[in-house]
């Protein structure tokens, strides 16, 4: 009977002791679970706004969710009495070790949340980076997938990419096709501006605006070279390169307009050769 009576006291001071404490830890973990979830919910309706990637909206909501509620679970253990020093080492030593595992993987992540929502590129855009050129065909969380005009599939890690430097031709929505012409300096320079301009006004893809220009670029040894300078849509870059080159061709051929190729005069002195 006495030590029924024992066990009811501790039974009591128990519950003087911890059940305040229990019900403080249940009111937080209630209120801290409905504040998490609220969070999670929001996040995903501010980046599914910014129109970030549907998979990377899943998988940094989910990431979110479970962090802040291990951090809720710790601190109501920590509220009842549980010691929690031990397992929050634990767990900060598993991290860092998984972190210098995944050290560059990681990167990679970060850089693929980086380039999805400040979005120096999409899909479709034409870019340079990493000493590489092409049309960006796919964005992963830890990847991009290039095409370049070889039809090359290029992949290029996201650490890399996101940080260097990220030439994206298709933001401004056009392009200047930088090309040389040159022609003897026999030929008529202004009649040969005037062809080629010609060229240019007439070409389908070539935009007025800005207006495309020609002029003297420099004097070469053999040639005076003419720049060409129209600027077209990004993805009218090539057929505009390839048509103004041949169509440039054929009408200054038929303008009378020469075209040298290097060449080499070599002087004989007389006096110096030795006869036998």
């Amino acid at each position: 009977m006495e030590n029924y009576q024992n066990l009811i006291e501790k039974a009591y001071e128990l519950i003087l002791v911890y059940g305040p404490k229990i019900v403080l830890a249940i009111i937080v973990l209630v209120v801290g679970l409905w504040i998490i979830n609220r969070f999670t919910k929001v996040s995903r309706k501010v980046m599914t706004a910014r129109n970030v990637n549907v998979s990377l909206i899943g998988f940094v909501s989910s990431l979110a969710n479970l962090g802040l509620k291990a951090l809720l679970l710790i601190s109501v253990a920590g509220m009842i009495g549980i010691q929690t020093t031990s397992f929050i080492a634990v767990l900060g030593a598993a991290g860092l070790a998984v972190g210098l595992a995944l050290q560059g993987t990681l990167a990679n992540f970060a850089g693929g949340v980086m380039v999805l929502i400040f979005k120096p590129y999409q899909v479709g855009d034409l870019i340079q980076a990493q000493g590489h050129l092409g049309v960006v065909k796919e964005i992963h969380i830890f990847v991009t997938i290039m095409l370049s005009p070889e039809s090359k599939t290029i992949i290029i890690p996201n650490g890399a990419i996101s940080n260097g430097d990220i030439t994206n031709f298709t933001t401004e929505g056009k392009i200047r096709v930088d090309m040389v012409f040159g022609i003897s300096y026999e030929s008529n320079i202004k009649k040969a501006k005037e062809i080629l301009m010609n060229i240019l006004i007439n070409h389908p893809k070539v935009l007025k605006d800005p207006a495309p220009f020609v002029g003297v670029k420099e004097l070469g040894d053999s040639s005076v070279n003419l720049a060409v300078r129209p600027h077209a849509k990004p993805e009218d870059y090539w057929a505009v390169y390839f048509d103004v080159y041949e169509a440039g061709k054929i009408a200054l051929d038929e303008g009378g307009i020469t075209i040298p190729f290097p060449q080499m005069d070599i002087h004989f002195d007389k006096n110096s050769l030795v006869t036998n």
